[in-house]
């Protein structure tokens, strides 16, 4: 569901309001402008991402896009995605855990001076794409397949073949390659509907 600004997306995540408002006075009180990006509350320093609020199902999220880089302030930050996200780090509170807006303050401050000062982390290399034999299959026999995978983002094109790839039995495979296929021809990506919430 996309939402038009922050007061939307806090009034929408109706079990974390308190919380999301918590934070985002604490977030207002800097130099950070306030905006919405991919559906959820932004907060930038000159158009470049520096921290963003994100609500799920069992906490919320303090996030930093080059988290990475804080150094005096590490305690509380934690890697969403291990092995998969270099820079970006958040901080997680779950329904009844205190929010100490003192504490979170300094993160937030060394993360606008990390920003001013220029520094990021930059992304790593592309890796190749390994499109796994089934797939390789699907798209040699099927030509609209072909072309619609062609057509999808690299990293859309990586999401499918991986979530193929993972699975260990062959059958796990197959049935996972019968569901995508549908999802490829539309255009979509794997997890297009998790990003627009």
């Amino acid at each position: 569901m996309a939402v038009k600004d922050v007061d939307e997306y806090i009034e929408v995540h109706e079990y974390w309001q308190t919380e999301l408002r918590q934070i985002r006075e604490m977030l207002q009180e800097t130099i950070l402008e306030e905006t919405i990006k991919w559906g959820a509350p932004t907060y930038t320093l000159k158009n470049k991402n520096v921290a963003g609020l994100a609500a799920f199902k069992n906490h919320i999220a303090l996030w930093f896009f080059n988290g990475a880089l804080l150094q005096q302030n590490t305690g509380l930050l934690v890697n969403a995605q291990e092995n998969k996200t270099k820079a970006l780090r958040q901080i997680r509170f779950e329904k009844g855990e205190e929010i100490n807006t003192e504490i979170l303050l300094p993160y937030v401050l060394e993360a606008i001076e990390n920003q001013k000062l220029g520094k990021t982390i930059k992304a790593s290399r592309k890796k190749d794409l390994k499109i796994p034999t089934e797939l390789k299959l699907a798209l040699k026999n099927d030509a609209e397949l072909n072309e619609s995978y062609c057509q999808l983002t690299s990293g859309k094109q990586r999401e499918y073949a991986d979530h193929i790839s993972e699975a260990k039995r062959e059958a796990t495979r197959a049935k996972r390659l019968e569901k995508i296929i549908p999802m490829i021809k539309k255009g979509v990506g794997l997890h297009d509907k998790y990003k627009n919430c």
